[in-house]
């Protein structure tokens, strides 16, 4: 028999490269403008190190009252490293946070979202901010900006590991049979199939679809230009419009995400939080269909719709629309839905070889490419070429690089050999300096952008180019690039709580084209969602901080869409990569936000008269803290 005395010193040194844990809990309250807790490390744990490098994670236990992200801020004497953490509300969850994020910066990945986040089983991880070494550290802080409602978070057993140890700990399920969030509470929260059935029932009754005088195409009936058959944009007296296919102006008021599925949640491997799951006939169902499998949100269409829920969630979203004035489906939406000729829709075309591995460049020198551009152009082009519906095409979204562009050249020359990494040798060879390295990536850029314009418009010269999706302000050098690639629109994801008027003017300055922003939002922080990228403090003021976005940036006369990031609430759990936001119009039970909506609907009543320069935008902010 082995002796136990042996097996427990072997299991003790087995074991001893994770810190001891400090038994004590450290309750943090956050109020004010921001707030910071600090600590010295060794009175988080007298046995912490000064050189974290040689641990994997740091890892401690946590309770969050509110899904407000903090930010995990490392100190030593040059300066200090920060990561994002979304936590779970109301749930005791065991954290992991890797320690080489805190060192590096991720690049992998090919756009903004893949690229900054992750979901962890418990909460959600960003990795953004700064980085660099942790061998000298000497203190930790836990940080969180403007929050709200004064938020508490308690933090017991931080420790150093080798490994990971993430789990949920506290009783569960936590989430109900209808995807709410069952540790917390809010005023219309489903408590049975009744309680929705009585609210679905007083929304169908309600709806008008006759409130706007607009075409079949969302145009404004009072107003006439040229009509082409097809979407097309032209700047009137100043002022940029989009005219519809009939000749009417027309401003895009639209919604991301417009699909019978929401976000879906990741319930592989934690399955036990859940109090059900969706039925698998359900998810066996739909498995070859639009979105690949069933979500809560599916689940709960069934509920409402039965068997054939597709078509009638279709009819019952048109009806939707048209009461709330919005006119566009926008990103990311069913294609099915957009086909179907109810309503003006963009898409967006992939094919373009975006490569996680070089923070989403395409290798444009490989031989192959031209190829692979145009056969991507015409397999999804041509059969939308006739479709008036169509608003126009998007090229991209969010590309993680501007702003990086050092990081991604650096990516590109340890990377592997490929005909991109011998095209930027060979450049380089010819001066090396951080100008020419910059210079690389906007002529990298600028080949990809002019190879794919031109293959969409040999395969569908009818529709408008609306560009790529840049994500926060890019760089002016890559908006000048942008000027003469052959977009027909510019576009952006602007989130923040105006559209930022000096930026949509420089924009015009350079570019001389009209504007669309792509994505914007506003959450608050209840039913177990976080508030997304800008916060306000209740539903309310949701509303008040939409129609305070979008009529200031209709106010600017080139700016002539807006599309909202998305139709839906995310799961609570989190989609994918960990987002879990209160963004939607509509929550996980399909019942719309009340005082969104209304905000919305007064607000797109008013849009001809604003881009017309007849009457000022509203001028009343949001409460955001």
């Amino acid at each position: 028999m082995k002796n136990p005395v042996i097996i427990f010193l072997v299991t003790v040194l087995l074991l001893a490269n994770a810190c001891k844990p400090k038994d004590k809990s450290l309750i943090i309250k956050f109020e004010g403008s921001s707030f910071e807790q600090k600590w010295a490390i060794s009175d988080l744990n007298p046995d912490f190190p000064s050189d974290w490098s040689g641990y994997g994670f740091l890892t401690f236990d946590m309770n969050a009252s509110s899904t407000q992200r903090f930010f995990i801020n490392l100190y030593d004497k040059e300066g200090m490293r920060r990561l994002r953490v979304l936590p779970f509300q109301g749930a005791w969850v065991r954290a992991s946070i890797p320690l080489a994020n805190f060192q590096k910066r991720n690049v992998v990945g090919q756009d903004m979202a893949a690229i900054g986040q992750k979901g962890m089983p418990g909460y959600g991880l960003g990795f953004t901010g700064s980085v660099g070494f942790i061998k000298n550290i000497d203190s930790l802080g836990i940080l969180m900006e403007n929050p709200m409602g004064s938020p508490v978070l308690e933090v017991r057993n931080m420790r150093l590991t080798m490994n990971p140890e993430d789990s949920i700990l506290s009783p569960v399920p936590l989430v109900d049979e209808f995807g709410q969030w069952i540790p917390d509470e809010w005023p219309g929260k489903a408590r049975n199939i009744e309680d929705l059935r009585a609210a679905w029932n007083e929304e169908d009754k309600a709806l008008q679809t006759n409130r706007f005088n607009v075409s079949k195409y969302g145009g404004f009936l009072e107003t006439k230009s040229r009509a082409s058959g097809y979407f097309r944009v032209e700047k009137i007296d100043g002022k940029w419009w989009f005219i519809d296919p009939e000749g009417h102006y027309f401003i895009s008021a639209g919604s991301t995400g417009i699909n019978p599925g929401g976000s879906f949640a990741r319930t592989e491997g934690r399955e036990y939080i859940y109090a059900s799951l969706v039925p698998d006939e359900l998810i066996k169902s739909q498995s070859d269909k639009r979105l690949g499998k069933a979500s809560f949100f599916t689940w709960n269409l069934y509920r409402r719709f039965g068997e054939d829920y597709y078509q009638k969630w279709m009819d019952f979203t048109v009806r939707r629309m048209d009461d709330w004035g919005l006119n566009t489906i926008a990103n990311w939406s069913d294609p099915g839905f957009g086909r179907s000729q109810r309503k003006p829709y963009v898409a967006t075309l992939s094919g373009w070889g975006f490569n996680p591995r070089t923070m989403g460049m395409p290798d444009v020198y490989a031989p192959e490419y031209v190829t692979e551009v145009d056969n991507a152009a015409e397999r999804q082009c041509s059969p939308l070429r006739n479709d008036p519906y169509l608003l126009g095409y998007f090229v991209g979204n969010e590309p993680p690089w501007p702003g990086r562009e050092m990081e991604l050249i650096n990516v590109i020359l340890e990377g592997e050999d490929t005909p991109m990494k011998a095209a930027l040798q060979k450049f380089l060879s010819g001066g090396d300096t951080p100008e020419r390295r910059r210079q690389f990536v906007y002529d990298t850029y600028t080949i990809f952008i002019k190879m794919v314009n031109g293959a969409i418009k040999k395969y569908d010269p009818n529709h408008l180019n609306l560009g790529l999706r840049f994500g926060g302000r890019p760089p002016e050098d890559l908006v000048m690039a942008s000027a003469s690639v052959g977009f027909d629109v510019f576009s952006l994801n602007i989130y923040n709580y105006s559209a930022e008027s000096v930026l949509l003017k420089r924009i015009d300055e350079m570019t001389g084209l009209p504007i669309i922003i792509g994505e914007f939002h506003f959450g608050t922080a209840e039913r177990g969602l976080s508030p997304g990228l800008r916060q306000t403090i209740s539903q309310e003021e949701r509303g008040v901080a939409y129609r305070y976005y979008v009529e200031n940036a209709v106010a600017h006369p080139s700016l002539i869409g807006t599309h909202w990031f998305q139709w839906w609430d995310q799961p609570s759990t989190g989609r994918g990569d960990g987002e879990n936001y209160n963004i939607g119009f509509i929550d996980v039970t399909d019942r719309p936000y009340k005082e969104l909506v209304d905000a919305a609907r007064e607000t797109h009543s008013r849009l001809l008269e604003i881009h017309s320069g007849k009457i000022p935008p509203v001028s009343r902010q949001a409460v955001t803290q």
